[in-house]
Order: structure tokens, then sequence, then C-alpha cells
């Protein structure tokens, strides 16, 4: 009967620190890794390559993420959205939280050091510091700005995934980080429009508190047209062929579309249904890196 009854709780905090790690989030972070590693073998890279460098890039995004909830625990018992995790409901102390998050973070180093490259595992630690002291400590609670140089670390799956296959750095990865960097803004300031009353509890400056809805609108757009416009750019630098185009315009223009809706929305005063957008954003992206990886293929 004890063994029974332990059972439970074990697979309660195995169901706990996964959460420590935000599993939807490395997902979308994923999805920009292994297209480019693709694109930069102009072929498919050796999949044990693959599937190690994914490895190593979960463990750094749960390292990172994990710190995130461990710095955020006060502000996230005020929040209703965040009221469930592991921190505040007591499942995880802040000790097994921050062992926990800085062992995924030296795995993470350890393992993409030995199984892909030095560079790749490098952008690695730099893409966690960044997260937990730029975006975490510095920014989030100070700056309207928080989420726009906060999501910088986002941008580094694509520059460890061409990284871990070719052992430097050009230009196409740069693009595709400047693409991430420019859709971050217009997929996450819907967002805070949404939850405005939960980050206005906790005194968080998003930009969907500190502004009016047509003012955030409005940055939405423009963001919108900034991503798209760098997406672009990729074809003639990799060089792109058909496939990239086609899904680059035209799920480009569809992104494009939804954000002029929320602003138009926004200034007639509307309800703006924020996470149109949000979700628009997510398919988006998902999209367009689904054509980085597909498009060298096709072109064999």
């Amino acid at each position: 009967m004890p063994a029974l009854s332990a059972l439970p709780r074990a697979w309660a905090l195995l169901r706990a620190y996964i959460a420590l790690t935000k599993p939807r989030v490395i997902e979308l972070l994923l999805v920009t890794t292994a297209p480019v590693m693709i694109l930069a073998q102009r072929g498919i890279p050796d999949l044990w390559l693959v599937v190690a460098t994914l490895i190593g890039g979960s463990l750094s995004a749960g390292s990172a993420n994990a710190l995130n909830m461990y710095i955020d625990r006060d502000i996230d018992a005020v929040m209703g959205r965040t009221q469930s995790r592991p921190l505040v409901t007591g499942v995880l102390t802040g000790v097994q939280a921050l062992v926990f998050a800085s062992t995924l973070g030296v795995l993470s180093t350890a393992w993409l050091w030995l199984f892909t490259t030095p560079l790749a595992a490098l952008l690695s630690v730099v893409a966690i510091l960044f997260y937990v002291f730029v975006y975490t400590l510095w920014l989030k609670r100070r700056s309207e700005q928080n989420i726009i140089w906060g999501g910088i670390a986002g941008c580094f799956p694509v520059l460890i995934g061409w990284a871990a296959v070719t052992g430097s750095l050009s230009w196409e990865p740069l693009i595709l980080f400047l693409v991430v960097f420019l859709w971050t803004p217009p997929h996450y300031w819907p967002l805070s429009m949404r939850y405005k009353d939960d980050y206005a509890s906790v005194s968080v400056p998003m930009l969907g508190v500190v502004r009016d809805a047509p003012v955030v609108g409005l940055q939405v757009i423009l963001y919108a047209w900034a991503t798209v416009a760098a997406s672009l750019l990729l074809i003639p630098v990799a060089p792109m062929g058909w496939i990239y185009t086609v899904v680059a315009l035209g799920s480009g223009a569809w992104f494009i579309l939804e954000s002029h809706r929320l602003y138009q929305r926004a200034l007639a005063g509307l309800e703006v249904q924020p996470m149109r957008v949000f979700h628009s954003s997510i398919t988006y992206l998902t999209l367009l890196f689904i054509a980085v990886g597909v498009d060298p293929l096709v072109q064999l």
C-alpha cells in the first residue's frame, strides 16, 4: 500500500519538473532548429546530430525557463494565468527548482559540446544567460521594451542549429535570427493585451498594459510587416526556391492581415480578439520554418 500511494506523488513531482521547463515554449523553439539544420546541410543532416541538437536545445531552453519560473515565482502567485505553476502550488520548492534548472544548464552545455560543436554549446550558454539576466532580471519588470530585446534569447535556436551542422555562422542563420527577433513582439504583444489585468496587477509594464489598444495594434502591424520583409531576404541569400517563396508570401500575407484586423477593431472600439493574432503568429512561424526545411530537399 505505501508503494502504491507513492506512485501518485512521484507522478505529480515528475509533472511539476516538466512544467518548470515550459514544454510548449520548447516545442516552438525546436520548430525553428531542425529546419535550419537541413538548410545548413542542403539535405538531411546526420540523424544523430539532429537528435543530439534537439536534446541539447531542449535541455538549454528548459534550464532558462525553469530559472525564469524561479525568479518570477512571486508575481506568478498573483497572476491568474500562472497560479497553477508548481512553485506557486508548492509541489516544488524554490531550492528544488534552482537545482533542477542549474543541472539542466550544465547538462545542456556539456551535451552540445560533446555531441555537436563547441560553438553550438557556447551559443546555448549565451541564450540562457540572456534570457535570465537581460530579460527576466533586468527588462521584464522595468521597461515596455522588455519583449523586444528580451526576445533575443528565443532567436538563438536558429544559430545553434546552424552551428551544430557547420561549426560556424553565416548570413542565412543571421537572417532567420532577425526574422524571429522581429516576429516575437507581434507574437507576444497580443498576449499582453489578453492578460492586461494580470500584468497590471504585478506592475509588469508589458506594452498591452502601458499603451492603449490602437497603439499596440499599430506596433503589431509594423513588426508583422518587418518580419515578413526580413523573411524575404533569405530568398536571394540562401538562395531559396519556389516552395519557400510561396509559403513566405502566403503565410506572411495572412499574418499581416490578422494584425491589420486587430488594429482596425481597436480603432473602432470593438472587441479586439488579440488571441487570433497570437495563434496566427505561431502558425505563420511554423509554416515558414517548415518551408525552410522542405525547400532545400525539393531543390536536390
